[in-house]
């Protein structure tokens, strides 16, 4: 099983237009902010990438009270559920979402951690490539980037949920598909971006941490 892109189901309520739930987001956020304790600042602003439905950031701001939480989408959908949950929480580290498309000129040019989850594999390559470039200008030196999703491994057999899951996002749009880790780490190598660990997560996903060189 893979925390792929499921539909996103409408909310309910006054907002319920524009309030949208990704069902895997429950599944994974637990297990993602496990990983994030160990690697994240104890201060300062994290830029989430492809924000989606907004959980996560509610989420993350909820778990991580200390930092300030920025969250991006480059779908107008999505900024409006991103802000309708976050006027629901009512936190105080948690940013209004702004627009941010990960192949172009980014509206942030600082940030001391970068998240960016489910979208490497749900986008052309030239959004990851963007994401690099735009992580490697806004970084400190040292400073995190992480990426969480279903991969594929040189000499690790492909879970048949995976290859399935290629498959069908192939079919939905050429440009997208499972990357090899390899090549996620070279492009982030070329950016920058000094590879840090690699981390099976469940429903074969796994999360991968780089950090700026100095």
């Amino acid at each position: 099983m893979t925390d792929g892109p499921e539909p996103w189901e409408p909310g309910s309520g006054p907002a319920g237009a524009e309030k949208r739930f990704a069902p895997a987001t429950i599944r994974n956020r637990d297990a993602i902010v496990a990983v994030l304790r160990d690697a994240l600042p104890s201060c300062g602003v994290v830029l989430e990438v492809a924000s989606g439905s907004g959980e996560h950031a509610v989420h993350f701001a909820v778990s991580f009270p200390a930092l300030n939480w920025q969250p991006t989408d480059s779908d107008p959908t999505a900024i409006a559920s991103i802000a309708t949950w976050r006027e629901e929480a009512a936190l105080p580290n948690l940013n209004p979402p702004i627009m941010l498309d990960a192949a172009a000129d980014w509206p942030v040019t600082r940030a001391d951690a970068i998240l960016c989850i489910n979208m490497v594999h749900i986008a052309p390559w030239d959004a990851t490539l963007g994401l690099f470039k735009g992580a490697g200008q806004a970084l400190p030196p040292g400073g995190l980037l992480y990426l969480y999703g279903p991969y594929i491994r040189t000499g690790v057999e492909t879970a048949p949920s995976n290859c399935a899951f290629d498959a069908s996002l192939k079919a939905r749009d050429p440009r997208w598909g499972l990357r090899s880790v390899e090549h996620v780490v070279a492009a982030a190598d070329a950016a920058g971006l000094t590879f840090d660990r690699l981390i099976d997560m469940p429903a074969n996903n796994l999360s991968l941490l780089f950090r700026r060189r100095d």
